[in-house]
């Protein structure tokens, strides 16, 4: 048997985390002196004691701790640590968007953002529409998109989406996304759809979407000093796109602001 200060040399586990994971439940000693409270642990335990440390290195949760190690099924143990990981690469992703934003935001002299106002026609689509959450909106883009790509043989322009305002100031609203074409088909959830024709002030995000609301926030900037802005759903038309290039830089995205325009004088 090995003292706590031995099992605490031989895991790198400090005796006061041992004396943690036993109130957790998570490492309890092979025996507890009863006399003198002195835990004792056995040299079976040092691998356990190593998967607890190596979990929480990967801040798993001290109750998924748990939930693994006494899972005795190995399929079972991969699959929880596998989710645990899907989340941390998922907050990785969002803390390189904040990053990427906040550099762009705190540039000591960002480049000027050019906008020009288009009149686009009424349009025939091939669309898939639905009430989305804000937090679910990538997962049904890229379900929709699917289903466009699967549907759409011919398209005869970029694919693209409106955006309601309520997704935005609500978190949830009706969003559309769509691929132009001359004979929209109705299969599953694509169906035809005529975009009525719009005003709109165009801005060109380039790269990824990491930093999409800050050219929405200078575009918007742009509306308000210079167009009389109208109510209805934010248009993205997808010029260039992962379908078209592999490399970020190239990408480009077209933010079309519904506006009533004025003339100047």
């Amino acid at each position: 048997m090995l003292a706590i200060g031995e099992f605490s040399r031989l895991t790198h586990l400090s005796v006061r985390t041992l004396r943690r994971y036993h109130d957790a439940g998570l490492l309890e000693p092979a025996t507890v002196d009863d006399t003198t409270g002195y835990r004792w642990y056995s040299p079976d335990q040092i691998p356990t004691a190593q998967v607890v440390h190596r979990l929480r290195e990967l801040d798993v949760p001290l109750a998924d701790v748990r939930r693994i190690l006494r899972t005795p099924d190995p399929t079972t143990r991969a699959r929880l640590v596998a989710e645990h990981l899907q989340r941390l690469e998922h907050e990785l992703a969002r803390t390189r968007a904040a990053v990427t934003s906040l550099r762009r935001l705190l540039a000591p002299e960002p480049p000027p953002l050019h906008v020009e106002v288009r009149t686009v026609p009424a349009t025939t689509v091939a669309a898939v529409e639905g009430d989305v959450a804000h937090d679910d909106v990538l997962a049904w883009y890229s379900g929709a998109t699917a289903e466009l790509d699967a549907v759409v043989e011919r398209p005869t322009g970029a694919p693209g989406g409106l955006y309601d305002d309520a997704l935005f100031t609500h978190g949830r609203g009706h969003v559309l996304v769509y691929r132009p074409t001359d004979r929209p088909a109705r299969v599953g959830r694509v169906h035809p759809v005529t975009l009525p024709a719009v005003e709109l002030a165009v801005a060109t995000h380039v790269g990824q979407h990491d930093d999409i609301q800050v050219t929405y926030g200078e575009l918007g900037a742009w509306v308000v000093a210079n167009a009389l802005a109208v109510s209805g759903p934010v248009r993205e038309t997808y010029a260039v796109g992962p379908r078209d290039t592999p490399d970020p830089a190239a990408w480009r995205t077209e933010i079309g602001w519904p506006v009533f325009h004025v003339a100047a004088g």
